[in-house]
């Protein structure tokens, strides 16, 4: 067991900083430290030798040289274990040091700004920093390092237990946690650099894309029992997403779990009123808004009963008891909200098997989407797209009344989140059938329509959104003979006359909206 005496500080995020300075004293560390860090230090009234004044060289070049000095870099990389390094260091007249604290300066949030200069950014680099982390953590049989504040309290625990000293298996932990950090780091600057054109301009998609994500646990298996499977956060998560999720009660989320229910709390938050949407396989087998959680969630779950067994239920506003109650009647996997009330929460407890799970509903916007391909990554923006009442242009002499408007859009806003090919017929802001994912779109036509009649309801005076235009009249004669009144569709088919007219024929009021929302 090594103990610790001397202890190297220099950080750019200074939460807790003091304090752990202030424990690492009592333990008769000495601390040394650079610029800010020894300044803050220096006013706690805790003991710090400047870096400068251990290494005899004063900073230069404005800070951007004050410890890339051998004096550091050797006290830190001597192997522990090996005479030679040791007696090279004491001739030098050159102490160990046996813990480095260090994160870096914050150039992902500084590029961030949208008036972010080049100059800005490359001042923003970290030079210093990563090499010293990189030099503590290849060095973690003797050298703790530590990136994260909120790792202080571990490592001082475990310092108190130990006399000062820190076990080999919290050093390679806090090694693998530095070299994650420096990874990332790195990823932020070469994503941003490849991505600048020669003016300076920075392009969407960088010629170089590095991502970084922490696994946040192993799953059972995958799609299928033969698949090993984990689950991976962002490393800079984006607020409002599944991943944020935290698990009231139930079993492990399964892989499936985890993608259904993303499908589903994507589709529900959109929506501004009390919302319910239930998902089974990726695609909205019901939605509906209401005036309460209950109402939502009945009026979501007639749409089709058969496919809700088994499927994700997720709501936009804090679930109630009257919900919960209405839930545990049915067989469900998942119950994802914005909030479980007290109530709710000792009805759902009934039903231990059933996940429940509460997830922030920001509407932050995330940078992009991705598709892995065989040897290849496809990324995009994510379709965020909305579609407002005054976009909409009628195209058939039957103009939609105010009522069939709103339909219309929240079956739109549907369709987004449906699989394509897409049909959803809707009336009174509710889903009453949904046809998904068929390679054919007169196809989704027609089982839209049938799982309306299978689940015994009315589509007499319902109206039909389409999430891509219709290429023949077939699909609208469809809808038509179902009882749809008005279809909403982005318009342009070489064939678009020919579908107006079968509208205008068939006493359908249509509008387009120009925006289509393939799924795939």
């Amino acid at each position: 067991m090594i103990p610790i005496r001397t202890a190297l500080i220099s950080v750019s995020d200074k939460s807790g900083l003091a304090e752990f300075a202030r424990a690492l004293t009592r333990f008769k560390i000495k601390i040394l430290s650079t610029g800010g860090t020894a300044k803050l230090l220096a006013e706690q009234g805790l003991p710090v030798t400047e870096v400068a004044d251990y290494t005899g060289f004063p900073e230069m070049l404005d800070g951007r040289v004050k410890t890339l000095h051998p004096r550091l870099h050797a006290g830190i990389l001597a192997r522990r274990d090996s005479p030679a390094h040791l007696a090279a260091i004491k001739a030098a007249g050159i102490e160990p040091i046996d813990l480095v604290a260090v994160n870096l300066y914050p150039f992902a949030r500084t590029v961030a700004k949208p008036d972010c200069t080049l100059a800005e950014a490359i001042e923003s680099i970290d030079i210093g920093g990563p090499s010293m982390l990189r030099a503590a953590a290849k060095n973690y049989a003797g050298v703790a390092v530590v990136t994260d504040p909120s790792d202080y309290s571990k490592v001082l625990a475990e310092m108190g237990e130990r006399g000062g000293a820190l076990s080999e298996g919290t050093r390679f932990a806090l090694a693998q946690k530095a070299f994650a950090h420096s990874a990332a780091y790195e990823a932020a600057i070469g994503n941003y650099f490849t991505g600048l054109g020669s003016g300076g301009e920075l392009a969407p998609f960088p010629e170089h894309l590095t991502l970084q994500f922490e696994k946040a646990q192993d799953l059972r298996y995958g799609e299928n029992p033969h698949q090993a499977a984990a689950f991976y956060r962002d490393g800079n998560p984006t607020p409002g997403g599944i991943a944020g999720y935290t698990q009231i009660q139930g079993k492990e989320l399964s892989y499936n779990n985890i993608a259904d229910a993303d499908a589903a709390w994507e589709c529900v938050k959109t929506f501004d009123e009390p919302a319910c949407v239930i998902v089974k396989h990726a695609n909205p087998c019901g939605a509906a808004i209401g005036a309460s959680p209950r109402d939502a969630y009945e009026r979501a779950f007639a749409t089709d009963p058969t496919a809700a067994f088994g499927g994700i239920v997720a709501f936009n506003v804090e679930l109630d008891a009257a919900a919960a109650g209405a839930i545990s009647k049915q067989f469900v996997e998942v119950v994802i909200a914005r909030e479980i009330d007290a109530e709710a929460r000792r009805i759902l407890a009934a039903k231990a098997n059933v996940r429940v799970m509460s997830v922030n509903l920001a509407h932050a916007v995330q940078t992009y989407d991705f598709k892995r391909v065989g040897g290849g990554l496809l990324v995009q923006f994510p379709d965020h797209r909305k579609v407002e009442a005054s976009e909409l242009r009628t195209v058939t002499q039957l103009k939609p009344s105010a009522t069939q408007v709103a339909d219309l859009l929240f079956a739109w806003r549907v369709a987004k989140f449906v699989k394509s090919n897409a049909i959803v017929f809707s009336s009174g802001g509710r889903t009453l059938g949904i046809g998904a994912g068929q390679m054919s779109r007169v196809d989704a036509a027609r089982i839209a329509a049938l799982k309306a009649q299978d689940a015994g309801l009315s589509l007499k005076g319902s109206v039909v959104a389409s999430d891509a235009f219709f290429p023949f009249r077939d699909a609208v004669e469809v809808v038509a003979a179902a009882g749809a009144k008005a279809v909403i569709q982005p318009g342009g088919s070489v064939r678009d006359d020919e579908v107006v007219a079968a509208a205008d024929e068939l006493g359908l009021a249509m509008v387009f909206t120009g925006v289509r929302h393939f799924r795939h």
